[in-house]
């Protein structure tokens, strides 16, 4: 091989594992068997969600994996791999590759990391499975209102039964 493909692939590499060390989210997925409509309707899925997919060799990968120190990669990068990485939201990757592995059944999430651990394709699933972060924050906001709402009763009750005696 000559210097200048060793240079381009040592710079690929590099790449790599910035975007490895920058992600907050990363899910390696099978996409062999998918058809060319259905890997651009998912590329265009995770493109609306500020996902980066891309499809690069396993070698590469690998390497990348290791230079930014996510132990534990390598039984995931066999065979064809996609990846997709999200420098925003935790969900949204695994959300988005597992609703859509619902319908295209050759879709198969392999692995990947969340917030630099690496994850098991368990973990990714119940990750998934969460809602996403208006979801969350939805939730966080009620639980917060119950007891500002259960004073504004408990002063209305007392108002009321006042009035009553009155």
């Amino acid at each position: 091989m000559s210097e200048v493909a060793i240079a381009k692939k040592a710079q690929e590499v590099d790449e790599i594992a910035v975007k490895f060390s920058e992600a907050v989210s990363i899910v390696v997925v099978d996409y062999r068997g998918l058809t060319v409509e259905e890997v651009t309707n998912l590329r265009k899925q995770l493109r609306d969600a500020n996902v980066e997919m891309k499809v690069i060799k396993n070698s590469i990968l690998s390497r990348a994996a290791v230079k930014a120190g996510l132990k534990g990669m390598e039984d995931v990068f066999l065979g064809p791999t996609a990846i997709a990485f999200s420098n925003e939201d935790v969900v949204a990757p695994a959300k988005i590759i597992n609703d859509f592995s619902g319908t295209a059944k050759a879709l198969e999430i392999k692995g990947g990391v969340i917030e630099g651990k690496v994850s098991s394709v368990e973990e990714l699933i119940a990750l998934a499975k969460l809602p996403n972060r208006e979801g969350l924050l939805s939730m966080l906001l009620s639980v917060l209102q119950a007891p500002v709402r259960n004073v504004a009763y408990a002063v209305n009750a007392v108002a009321e039964s006042k009035e009553e005696v009155a």
